[in-house]
């Protein structure tokens, strides 16, 4: 099996079960000709995202890494009336890029987009009363995903859902003698998951047009 026949049944996957979407196609154009990295989540995943915060009935939730905001737009569009979504992107070109595909998705006035580190921003977030998040999204740096995850869980209550993204690697996730940071941050998260006992967790395995790797999926119980 390859990344082509992944990417095939991606795209069969997408035209029968994710309508069109103008909006969403050019957050993805503007995205790209801005020059930001084309490493957001694909439709269906965002579809799946934005599932699973109206499965859990989110009004508020926390996104670490906002990119160009695609995933932001579908998290956004599960909310309820008066909800709202808060999103942290380091790079200031990559969140100027994700405003104007917010404000041309009519979402400017549902999220949030806080510019800088996220292990910075993420304690003023508690310190001004932030939170609860009911769901919180993270698919920023891998190399903090301990340190993200444990803010999540500050930021979070009984009943939340955490995401994490990008925690397979290809399978490198199996070698603990690994020099590559985003792969042992991925374990260090692991580590953390196995110690704490207010979490249930899982990872889910995913291959399509991003290749092989997978998220993790964490409730806090």
């Amino acid at each position: 099996m390859t990344i082509e026949l992944w990417t095939s049944v991606d795209r069969y996957v997408e035209a029968a079960l994710i309508e069109p979407d103008p909006v969403l196609d050019a957050a993805l154009e503007a995205s790209a000709a801005a020059g930001l990295p084309q490493i957001q989540v694909s439709a269906s995943q965002g579809k799946f995202l934005h599932l699973l915060a109206r499965i859990r009935g989110a009004a508020s939730i926390l996104e670490l890494g906002t990119l160009g905001a695609y995933s932001t737009i579908w998290l956004a569009r599960g909310l309820p009336p008066g909800g709202r979504l808060i999103t942290l992107e380091l790079d200031p070109k990559h969140a100027s890029v994700a405003k104007e595909n917010l404000r041309r998705a009519e979402l400017a006035d549902k999220v949030e987009v806080q510019v800088g580190k996220a292990l910075e921003l993420l304690p003023e977030l508690k310190q001004k009363g932030q939170g609860p998040f009911d769901f919180v999204f993270i698919d920023a740096d891998k190399q903090n995903l301990a340190e993200y995850f444990g803010w999540a869980m500050e930021l979070s209550t009984k009943g939340s859902v955490i995401v994490v993204d990008n925690v397979v690697r290809k399978g490198a996730v199996l070698d603990e003698q690994s020099t590559d940071a985003n792969v042992q941050g991925v374990r260090r998260l692991n580590d953390k998951l196995k110690q704490l006992t207010t979490v249930r967790a899982t990872t889910i395995q995913t291959v399509g047009s991003k290749g092989y790797d997978g998220f993790t999926l964490a409730l806090v119980d």
